[in-house]
């Protein structure tokens, strides 16, 4: 019994410093620092609080610390970028049709030598500064001022000052920035308002999709159309390999310059390009059934439009042309890869042939064919991630590989204008590559679909017309996605466009359907509020955009 009722207080001995735990946590607040890491400031204020939890023996102590261990690296995990278990797991079969050599390239370029040697020059500060400063006690204050941060809001930040403006950014117009109706950003960007945003923005887009008329005019006249989807092309991209200027971009009578793809993987991609006749769904609707008058290419079957699909790659990883048929409704036959030659080997091993011979078999079969309209689906690999020279194990380099393509879809863009047939274009990319990474994600990863990757370049060209063409692409700025492209075909599937003596196409693109930009994969959504990209992962709250 205490006689003197004072409080007991326990011996000093239970009480133990954080030792090496203390630089576990300065790694941590240097990466906060530079706005690499995802802080769950509670959740380290737990952890630390249970590695200073007074304990009377050596042995409790020792078995804290191994119990510590994984759940340091589990925490340390949950603060970053990278993604989660389920995102994992959901990618591990893929994960298992990497080529060793294109997995030995993510893992060297996973490792960051710069980061290494600073984080060894903290190690050496730390060991020096605490042969005389108690530095438990600075990160536990550190930890709790914290803390009271995220509880008090903004008042002041321990991250450096960054300019409002995103590095990457969609070209906004001020016509751009109306939203459509219900869809105002005035209110405040908490993570509650941004959810009810997002789940306002989806409810507006359950109620928007294209009209097509039940059959086409007796005046209508044929032609073909032909989307070209490529994989792993953005605008960032093409600034990084300095293609702006390539003579492909002039082919074009429309550019839309703002045109957000919404996801950063290629079966969304897909499944978002042949359901674009109906508003943008949610990741997780893409794989269930929708309303049939969503499927573009079924809209255009039902107008005459025979459907075709061609591929520069067997479209078995990722059971990517499963996907095609199940969720997106097409049931066309690929195109004959027969006697085309491999042009590349992809980051699977599989070849990637060559997309030259391609669209010139697609051209001289439709001047065989007795077909008066088609519709064809065309997706190119040859830009993704890990694809190589034939005979290497080395990723090629992408500027290169870009260029030989536009090279090539140039090539056929002219022998098409030459061939006198009457052709709607649509390139329409999946998404970009991500050649230059960010703080969120190492380059070459499209986990989370950021606005570098899926703001893309979207050409039509109307080759064939008997207009003249206009001398520059009519470019189009307001935020544009899949339901754009929709309607333009839309207006154009009588024909009359290749028939008349003059066309103008601000006509032809008044009023499209804009778009807020939103971008979903399994575990992460992005989207612009307020001028300013905003995350959520997993499901958890939303975070500006590290910049």
């Amino acid at each position: 019994m205490n006689m003197d009722n004072k409080p007991a207080m326990l011996p000093g001995a239970w009480w133990r410093g954080l030792g090496g735990w203390n630089f576990y946590f300065l790694l941590k607040f240097g990466l906060l620092w530079f706005g690499y890491l995802n802080f769950h400031a509670l959740s380290n204020l737990v952890f630390l609080a249970w590695l200073l939890f007074p304990l009377p023996s050596q042995r409790l102590h020792r078995v804290r610390q191994w119990i510590s261990l994984p759940a340091g690296i589990a925490l340390f995990w949950h603060d970053t970028w990278l993604p989660g278990l389920n995102s994992l797991l959901s990618q591990g079969n893929q994960l298992a049709g990497f080529s060793p050599a294109y997995l030995l390239d993510l893992v060297e370029r996973f490792i960051n030598w710069e980061m290494i040697g600073a984080a060894f020059v903290l190690l050496v500060l730390y060991l020096f500064v605490a042969q005389w400063i108690r530095i438990t006690v600075l990160v536990t204050l550190a930890l709790i001022w914290l803390n009271v941060l995220t509880i008090a809001g903004p008042a002041m930040n321990l991250l450096p000052e960054k300019s409002a403006t995103p590095a990457v950014v969609l070209n906004d117009k001020p016509a751009a920035s109306k939203a459509p109706e219900g869809l105002d950003q005035s209110a405040p960007p908490t993570s509650a308002n941004l959810t009810a945003w997002l789940n306002r923005f989806y409810d507006s887009e359950r109620q928007r999709a294209t009209h097509f008329p039940d059959a086409l005019p007796a005046d209508s006249q044929p032609f073909d159309i032909l989307v070209i989807n490529i994989c792993s092309l953005s605008w960032a991209d093409i600034d990084v390999a300095q293609l702006r200027t390539h003579p492909l971009w002039q082919h074009f009578d429309i550019m839309l310059n703002n045109y957000n793809s919404a996801t950063g993987y290629s079966g969304p991609a897909g499944i978002r390009l042949l359901r674009a006749s109906c508003g943008q769904t949610s990741h997780s609707n893409l794989y269930k059934s929708t309303d049939q008058r969503c499927y573009l290419f079924d809209n255009l079957a039902k107008l005459g439009f025979k459907q075709q699909l061609m591929m520069d790659h067997t479209g078995v990883f990722g059971n990517y042309l499963k996907e095609l048929r199940e969720d997106g409704n097409l049931q066309a036959p690929l195109m004959s890869q027969t006697g085309i030659a491999p042009e590349l080997t992809s980051f699977d091993g599989s070849p990637v042939f060559n997309d030259g011979q391609l669209m010139q078999r697609w051209l001289d079969d439709r001047t065989k064919s007795s077909d008066a309209r088609s519709a064809t689906f065309y997706n190119l690999i040859p830009l993704h991630d890990g694809t190589r020279e034939l005979g290497s194990t080395r990723t090629a380099d992408w500027q290169p590989r870009a260029k030989v393509l536009f090279d090539q879809l140039d090539t056929f863009l002219t022998n098409l204008e030459k061939s006198g047939r009457r052709v709607m274009v649509l390139v329409v990319p999946e998404h970009g590559a991500a050649l230059q990474g960010d703080k969120m994600q190492m380059s070459g990863l499209r986990d989370i679909p950021s606005p570098g990757i899926t703001h893309v370049p979207v050409g039509i060209k109307f080759v064939g017309m008997k207009a003249p063409h206009q001398g520059q692409p009519l470019t189009i700025d307001t935020p544009t996605s899949l339901l754009a492209i929709s309607e333009i075909v839309s207006r154009v599937v009588d024909g009359q466009v290749f028939n008349a003596p003059n066309v103008n196409m601000s006509v032809l693109t008044d009023n499209l359907p804009q778009t807020p930009v939103v971008s979903e994969n399994d575990n992460a959504v992005v989207m612009m509020y307020q001028g300013k990209p905003w995350i959520r992962l997993n499901g958890g709250d939303w975070v500006a955009y590290p910049q």
